[in-house]
């Protein structure tokens, strides 16, 4: 909140909600308000129904006297709608504001059919889920959706996306909250788009390493993305393109033919569909990172050896980003995310990488597996609604 006097109403929510103040006494000494301010202020919250008091508290009194009662985020006011697309294949959920997944559904869905087909089923999706869940489309306070492509978060636009076809500056938010409200009858709401390895990356961040300030997760499937999370925000760059590591060129894949038009990517090279195109050359049926996967899981030695292959070739460009951005936790995700590739990425990282940039460095797999997506899609949509600014104008519109 540097920059920001802490005294309107969403400052002292996410005093609360951050754990920093939890009763009135400390959210005076924190602001510096008054007790009659602070009352006002919170009663707001309290008729929002977004705050509810707790359990009393320590005695805030070297004194004596009785115990502070502690105020909490009341976290079942709302629910949060998500989605992960993949080029194939998505996942939806309803969640709780602190990430529970209350309902859950996955199944095909192909990015190719293009933006108007694909989010109209999502809108469908979600009606079914929250009937699933037992929640009233009324209560949904915001959806995030994960791509697998370039994002212009401010736009919500994904910006000439390799493995996108059609989606190119395509208004998804709007498209989205229409489907939304066509399938559950309810008012249009708040939609958050993001790229999914910076999702996924914000999600295991937040849920496993919060105490990490450099975090840095790669996601291998049809493509090959990075999200980074520094401090505990995304980074994504001046317009979403941060962590594009699939079209990094590698001395491999001079003679590779990337979907984005170019020759020696790395995606072309050591992605899960680049590892598919090569079994099925040799016979062997898989035509996506999903088969891949599958291969894998079974103990297929072919697809075993060319992952530990794709693997050596992404950790020879991790070394660079590494070096780079010297991250405490490198978190390994998607189709490709298990022994064999992962082998290969710590023989290639570790031979080219300073000692210097590893001595303290985690490699490890994913701990969410395909929720990461989901996780960090509702908390985007839950710390976007909650930021102290739009609590200000979401209060005012609501006339509390």
């Amino acid at each position: 909140m540097a920059g920001r006097s802490q005294t309107g109403a969403g400052d002292l929510l996410e005093l609360v909600r951050s754990g920093r103040a939890v009763t009135r006494g400390a959210l005076q000494q924190a602001t510096g308000l008054s007790r009659a301010t602070v009352g006002q202020r919170l009663d707001r919250l309290f008729r929002a129904g977004w705050l509810r008091e707790g359990a009393g508290g320590p005695v805030d009194s070297p004194l004596g006297g009785r115990p502070s009662i502690t105020l909490e985020f009341d976290d079942a006011h709302a629910v949060v709608l998500a989605a992960d697309l993949d080029t194939r294949h998505a996942r939806a959920c309803v969640l709780s504001l602190t990430g529970e997944i209350l309902a859950e559904h996955s199944g095909t869905l192909v990015i190719e059919d293009g933006p108007d087909a694909v989010l109209g089923e999502l809108g469908r999706w979600f009606a079914e889920l929250l009937e699933k869940a037992g929640q009233r489309a009324e209560e949904v306070c915001g959806i995030g959706l994960a791509v697998p492509g370039p994002v212009d978060l401010e736009s919500g636009r994904v910006v000439q996306p390799p493995i996108m076809p059609g989606w190119d500056g395509y208004d998804i938010r709007g498209r989205l909250a229409r489907a939304f409200t066509e399938h559950t009858g309810s008012g249009p709401v708040p939609v958050l788009v993001d790229n999914d390895a910076n999702l996924m990356a914000y999600g295991e961040q937040r849920t496993g390493h919060p105490d990490c300030s450099a975090f840095v997760l790669v996601k291998v499937s049809t493509g090959i993305g990075a999200g980074v999370v520094v401090d505990g925000s995304v980074y994504r760059g001046i317009d979403g393109g941060a962590g594009d590591l699939g079209h990094i060129r590698v001395p491999a894949g001079a003679e590779a033919l990337c979907r984005c038009g170019s020759y020696g990517c790395l995606a072309a090279v050591a992605s899960g569909g680049a590892v598919a195109r090569r079994l099925a050359a040799t016979g062997v049926p898989a035509a996506s990172g999903s088969d891949v996967r599958d291969l894998l899981a079974s103990g297929h030695p072919g697809a075993a050896a060319l992952a530990r292959e794709a693997g050596r070739q992404v950790g020879d460009v991790l070394a660079t980003v590494v070096t780079l951005l010297n991250p405490g936790v490198l978190m390994i995700a998607g189709d490709l995310a298990g022994t064999p590739f992962l082998t290969g990425v710590r023989e290639l990282l570790y031979q080219r990488a300073l000692p210097r940039s590893t001595a303290r460095l985690e490699v490890v797999t994913s701990r969410l597996g395909e929720r990461a997506g989901l996780v960090g899609a509702g908390a985007l949509v839950v710390e976007h609604l909650y930021a102290p600014e739009r609590v200000e104008e979401r209060l005012l519109a609501m006339g509390v």
